[in-house]
């Protein structure tokens, strides 16, 4: 009873503290005798009115959104309590409410009954054009006619409408215009959603529709009220009842949501207005006052393309002010994030600790070492003579004297020329990995899984789900699906085998093709995005986890599978954790479905105790034993201090290879300069280290040669990512130097945002590190951190994605799948509430969600394709505005990753050779234009080569885009998806890009740089942008990349009114008579004065 107190206490004191802190971070006041009053009050109080009467009353005048936020932070902590309730119906209560978002009722039916629905639209839809047409040419709803609809949306006072001859065209039937004779309080009690109605269209205002159902009897669709028809002539009143001259183009909702002008007269395209200086307008009134300026077209502020105007409210116009929508959708009452406290997942262990402090201090060494390489870049350009930049004006030059001046300049000939070290570990002829003496069986029987095979078929045969353990080289991944496929499980269905990553996939797929005596693509086969590479005979699949999920969306039982295994299941990726509940819930569907669950790690319990305490089949290793070194101390520089364990191990331990684990390319690419550098200066009487990088963004064949055996009398050291946890096998390691670091993706729910954060790693993966060094014989791991560190600044297991990254494109999967009860779904390890809301609400603000938090035709239609929300809304978008052929270019670009090479030898050529692809728009139009120029060179690789160009990504991009085309043409019968080119008309190509952008819009900053709109953070445009040296007012940007600033990476200049016209959920035009939130922060207040009044320091006061 005491704890329970003193529980209490704490939980009042650490509330006081909070509201404290937003006092102070709001209002600039820190009073712990002021919050605990407002706490007080906040606590009696159950509606915010009651709160904001309150505090007005004691004379606390606040601003309502930071009233809200203050009730919404006192009643987290003490919810109200309602006295009629007993305390466990209160309890059960306040448990069901709490996120109601995430909490709806799962069912496939109401998807069924969209894709239905979808289908039927897409059918009618020439029926409807012809019957338009034959109304003489009518596309809008005629005024006093009855119609048949179909309830949207059902609000408290009214719903509305969608009209079934209309695609697109909805209206409001208000509360008292349901039904005759009674009077009705909320228009939920008489009207459901998706019931079908007749309704009368009585007013047309624009484009709004007020529509009527009591004037129809609803069974027969017959006018209760007829009105006399009006004459022929009078037929435009009636289509329009504002007159035919009506100004303002026609409009239509298009099948993305967003509002389509349809123009009868293409206008021609302005110049944009320039927009003029306060001082440049008051100038020119005083010249216009003075009398200097006596005709109108001598006027600074004159339009000269336009209608001849004085254009003098023109810069009022330009200061357009958006603020985000802060009205909550009815399923997010109380849990978005103007109302919840949405902070970064947590991912180190302890925050103060040694090993958060060195990568601290890490992150700041790389942003230090790019901003001096940056610096030597500007200085070596500056001291090249100027005159060598200009075009050659000597038609005959000497032999050698151009390549002289290009040598001059720093930019070389070729555009491939890799650093020195880089020569020396791969030299000039690439050989693709170790060749074996053995023949393809031999090699098959000497991996330690052979030895099992027969065991292994007979668990598989008794158990229905298998939790199979074995070390990375045991052979599991390529031998159990032949072993199955041998057994006859093929003639009940195809295997499939799932991988976390893209690489493996294809290339275990290649190696199981070569084994099995197949073509890759016939019986073996892979699948990843954007690529199939499958068969009608492939009956082994190895494809990534997303895929699978893909494959589940459009049939639910798997009915194609026999068996399948999820491989590396210890990687814990974002896709196999929904995989795990999803194939949970279909072994008890399927009987005859046999579930293979593979992992490299001990953490097979967990997996057993998941799926029902399954069997765990373990495949003994290869496995030495391995002497574990602690430093003494903390290292505060890890980098520096892993290469001096590299070159002390060279020179005094015996011969053995070594493997360095660090956190990315351009850190590894330092470490092997530096070690490269150091060995140099040693002499040559020191024996070599051959020096071999691995990461991702390496050529394949450059990876391979990591695997050939030092040559005699030499050394090899591997500097590797996580890639070599467990994904890859490297035989020869002896010495294993791990700094206990590497790379998260880590997602802020408050920001919206992706950031690549150096966290310390995982004991399992400290474990699994120290394993390498045991493969071929007995070896040592030299872990530079203490082991005080290990024990308590290291977290058992690494964080599951699920719970570190945008959940975004996973929860519109699942809502496609028909499951809406996200909080309930069988996670392994659920994702916090606040991520899935935070989800939930940016797809809600792309129209993929409706108000009660259900999936809408939209959303449907945006989960067809196997990208991220905000792409598929921007490809869809694009079918609506008429530019889906440069949007599926643009989308193909991007996914690609980087497409401009940049050696660092010849900077300065791969810089102007890419600035001549530059389009004033923004680097979207950049990648188009590159994009369209290759295919005029009919995809040409040597152009690729002379234009700085990475022919790989362009090639890549080709497939993608292929494949969203080959998508678009299959859900064209679905639902009619053109690929039509907008030419020369780049206004539609940016609007596309905002609609599903709009988030990550950015507004000038008069100090320097821009802010976001979201959360006001200080962004900065890249000077590799084509836009750097404009510096747009308004920009939307694809994404953020924090490297010497936060920089923003494809960034595309826009219209400030897109921004409400084509995301009215997420933003709003700023109320012109009131202070807008922006510039109440920007508003200058003056140091504290104890002596004077507030407002004292005025010049009105002063005078006075």
């Amino acid at each position: 009873m005491k704890g329970g107190k003193g529980l209490k206490k704490l939980e009042y004191l650490s509330l006081v503290s909070k509201v404290c802190t937003e006092l102070e971070s709001h209002l600039r006041l820190r009073d712990k005798v002021l919050a605990e009053f407002i706490t007080d009050i906040g606590r009696n109080c159950e509606k915010l009115e009651d709160f904001a009467a309150q505090l007005k009353q004691h004379g606390a005048v606040m601003p309502d959104y930071f009233v809200r936020t203050l009730l919404t932070i006192i009643h987290a902590i003490f919810p109200p309590s309602a006295k009629s309730k007993s305390a466990k119906e209160s309890k059960r209560e306040s448990k069901k409410s709490s996120f109601p978002g995430a909490k709806i009722g799962d069912g496939r039916k109401r998807v069924k009954e969209l894709e239905r629905q979808i289908e039927t639209e897409t059918k009618d839809d020439d029926r409807r054009e012809r019957r338009r047409n034959d109304r003489h040419g009518s596309y809008e709803p005629e005024l006093y006619q009855v119609y048949k609809g179909r309830v949207s949306t059902v609000l408290e006072k009214g719903c509305f409408v969608q009209l079934s001859e209309f695609r697109g065209k909805e209206g409001l039937v208000h509360v008292s215009e349901i039904a005759t004779g009674r009077r009705i309080r909320n228009a939920k009690d008489v009207v459901k959603r998706d019931q079908e109605v007749h309704v009368k269209v009585i007013s047309v205002s624009g484009q709004k529709l007020s529509l009527s159902m009591r004037d129809v009897d609803q069974n027969t669709g017959e006018d209760l009220l007829p009105l006399k028809k009006r004459s022929g002539d009078d037929y435009s009143f009636r289509t329009n009842p504002l007159g035919s001259n009506s100004e303002g183009p026609k409009t239509i909702t298009g099948l993305s949501g967003i509002r389509i002008n349809k123009e009868d007269v293409p206008v021609p395209s302005r110049r944009p207005l320039k927009r003029m200086s306060s001082p440049e307008i008051w100038e020119a009134n005083q010249l216009v006052a003075a009398g200097v300026i006596t005709r109108v077209r001598e006027n600074p502020m004159y339009d000269e393309e336009g209608d001849g105007a004085v254009y003098r409210e023109e810069g009022a116009e330009e200061e357009l002010e958006i603020e985000l929508n802060e009205d909550e959708p009815a399923f997010l009452q109380g849990q978005s994030r103007y109302s919840v406290d949405m902070s970064p997942v947590k991912i180190f262990k302890n925050p103060e600790g040694s090993l958060s402090r060195a990568a601290a201090l890490q992150s700041a060494l790389i942003k230090e070492r790019r901003e001096v390489r940056d610096q030597q870049q500007r200085t070596m350009l500056d001291s090249i003579p100027k005159d060598l930049n200009r075009p050659w004006e000597d038609p005959m030059p000497e032999t050698g004297e151009r390549h002289l001046a290009q040598e001059l300049r720093g930019v070389g000939l070729s555009a491939y020329d890799m650093p020195e070290w880089k020569k020396d570990a791969f030299g000039k002829s690439l050989t693709f990995g170790q060749r074996s003496k053995l023949s393809i069986q031999d090699q098959r029987d000497s991996l330690p899984i052979a030895k099992l095979k027969h065991e292994l078929i007979q668990a598989v045969n008794d158990n229905q789900v298998l939790v199979v353990i074995g070390e990375t080289g045991s052979g599991k991944t390529t031998q159990v699906t032949q072993y199955l496929a041998e057994a006859g499980y093929t003639t009940k269905g195809k295997i499939g085998c799932t991988q976390p990553r893209r690489v493996a996939a294809m290339s275990v797929a290649k190696r199981v093709a070569e084994e099995f005596g197949c073509r890759l693509g016939e019986e073996v086969g892979y699948a990843i995005r954007f690529e199939d590479c499958t068969g009608p005979d492939t009956v082994i699949k190895y494809m990534t986890d997303g895929m699978l999920l893909r494959e589940i969306l459009i049939d639910e039982n798997l009915s194609q599978y026999a068996v399948v295994m999820l491989d590396e299941a210890h990687e814990r990726t974002i896709h196999t954790d929904v995989l795990f509940g999803l194939l949970k819930q279909l072994v008890k569907r399927r009987p005859d479905l046999r579930l293979i669950v593979t992992s490299a790690t001990l953490d097979a319990e967990k997996f057993s105790g998941y799926f029902f305490n399954c069997n765990i089949f373990t495949i003994p290793g290869r496995t030495y034993p391995v002497e574990i070194l602690y430093t003494k101390q903390p290292e505060s520089d890890y980098l520096d201090a892993s290469l001096i364990t590299v070159m002390q191990i060279h020179l005094t331990e015996p011969e053995g290879d070594i493997l360095l684990f660090l956190t990315g390319q351009e850190e590894i690419d330092h470490a092997c300069q530096c070690l490269y550098e150091r060995m140099k200066g040693l002499g040559k009487n020191v024996p070599e280290l051959v020096i071999l990088p691995v990461y991702s963004a390496l050529p394949s064949e450059m990876q391979s040669r990591i695997f050939e055996p030092a040559p005699a009398g030499k050394r090899k050291v591997v500097v590797a990512t996580n890639i070599a946890e467990a994904s890859l096998t490297i035989d020869g390691i002896f010495y294993v130097i791990d700094p206990g670091f590497a790379k998260q993706n880590i997602y802020n729910p408050k920001q919206g945002l992706d950031s690549l954060v150096i966290t310390p790693i995982s004991q399992a993966s400290a474990k699994q590190r120290a394993g390498r060094a045991g493969r071929t014989g007995p070896g040592k791991c030299y872990r530079l951190y203490t082991e005080s560190a290990f024990h308590n600044e290291m977290s058992p297991a690494s964080v599951p994605e699920i719970q570190r990254i945008n959940l975004g494109m996973i929860t519109l999967t699942m809502k496609a799948m028909g499951i809406n009860d996200l909080l309930s779904f069988d996670f392994m390890d659920p994702p916090s509430p606040q991520a899935l809301i935070s989800a939930m609400e940016q797809l809600y603000s792309l129209g993929a969600l409706d108000e009660e938090g259900l999936l809408t035709k939209l959303g449907r239609k945006m989960a067809e394709f196997p990208l991220d929300p905000p792409l598929s809304k921007m490809l869809l978008a694009s079918v609506d505005l008429g530019c889906s052929d440069e949007i599926l270019t643009i989308i193909a670009m991007i996914q690609t990753g980087n497409i401009f090479y940049r050696p660092r030898e010849k900077q300065a050529q791969a810089d102007q050779k890419r600035a001549k692809f530059f389009q004033p728009e923004g680097d979207h139009l950049t990648l188009l234009a590159v994009y369209e120029a290759w295919k005029a060179k009919n995809f040409s690789g040597p152009w690729c080569f002379e234009n700085f160009v990475q022919s790989r990504s362009l090639r890549r991009a080709q497939d993608v885009r292929k494949q969203l085309l080959t998508i678009m043409d299959s859900a064209y019968v679905r639902y009619k998806l053109d690929v039509v080119s907008a030419g020369k008309n780049f206004t539609k190509v940016r609007k596309a890009i905002t609609a599903g952008f709009f988030f990550h819009a950015g507004r000038k900053d008069p100090q320097e740089g821009y802010r976001t709109l979201v959360e006001n953070q200080p962004v900065y445009i890249h000077p590799s942008s084509s836009v750097f040296q404009r510096q747009p007012d308004w920009v939307v940007y694809h994404e953020l990349v924090m490297t010497t600033k936060e920089y923003m990476r494809e960034v595309i200049d826009i219209d400030p009114k897109w921004l409400v016209e084509l995301a009215p959920r997420f933003f709003r035009a700023a109320d012109p008579t009131k202070m807008s939130k922006r510039k109440r922060q920007e508003r200058i207040e003056p140091l504290y004065d104890r002596y004077h009044e507030p407002n004292s320091w005025r010049l009105s006061k002063r005078r006075a």
